[in-house]
């Protein structure tokens, strides 16, 4: 069985897909939130509390951790809003996280964000809209970005039009900003897409990618090879 800890849950669109053999453990920090995911996942265990921490406090007990810190301060909108007057720094938790799990987990990993505004200070796989970090090869995938579904006023309806119906419907729920919720969400087909790529999918060793540069094949900046530069 596959232990996961999923890091910042939301309402869990990364982790509807996930099948086989696993064992989730859910982070979530507002009760509200979690409480949606626990409905949707009822087999998961659900905790209400502060994802960065937890993830120092139980990462050895796992065999993947997916983090998804949250993305408002990394964005392009940033831009905009300082100009608007919102002025704000980026949140390094991002970084901590990746430079941490990327040094002393023994697991596989990956952390999710927005494309960033700023200079890359680690290269990330991109895929759409989204920036992943980690220490497996993960390979193209096209997927629509949206994933959700709003009912209820003409407001909302307008807003069905421009989500994915029938994977997550929150008008049954009284909980505040339902659209960025959904909008916070990955793909159900594209965290699947990952997960396969962590466990599913073969990966190149070190050793066989050495034989093929040294055989005249790709450089090894070319992630298709299945190998991070850095692990170079």
């Amino acid at each position: 069985m596959i232990k996961i800890l999923n890091l910042y849950a939301g309402i869990g669109g990364n982790r509807k897909l996930w099948g086989g053999d696993i064992e989730v453990t859910a982070v979530e920090i507002d009760k509200d939130i979690a409480s949606i995911y626990q409905i949707h996942f009822p087999q998961d265990k659900v905790i209400v509390g502060d994802a960065h921490q937890y993830l120092l406090d139980h990462y050895k007990e796992f065999d993947f951790i997916w983090s998804s810190p949250p993305c408002q301060t990394h964005s392009g909108v940033n831009h905009f809003l300082n100009a608007q007057g919102v002025i704000r720094y980026p949140d390094m938790a991002l970084w901590q996280e990746i430079v941490f799990l990327k040094h002393f987990y023994k697991g596989k990993y990956v952390v999710e964000n927005v494309e960033i505004y700023y200079d890359i200070l680690i290269e990330p796989y991109a895929i759409g809209r989204h920036f992943f970090w980690s220490n497996f090869n993960i390979t193209e995938k096209k997927v629509k970005m949206e994933v959700g579904r709003m009912n209820g006023s003409n407001q909302s309806r307008i807003h069905t039009k421009r989500k994915i119906d029938g994977v997550f419907d929150l008008g049954g729920f009284k909980v505040k900003n339902k659209e960025q919720l959904l909008n916070n969400c990955v793909n159900p087909e594209l965290g699947l897409h990952i997960l396969d790529c962590a466990f599913r999918q073969k990966q190149k060793t070190l050793a066989e990618l050495k034989i093929e540069v040294t055989d005249g094949g790709i450089p090894p900046k070319d992630k298709s090879l299945g190998i991070l530069p850095n692990e170079l």
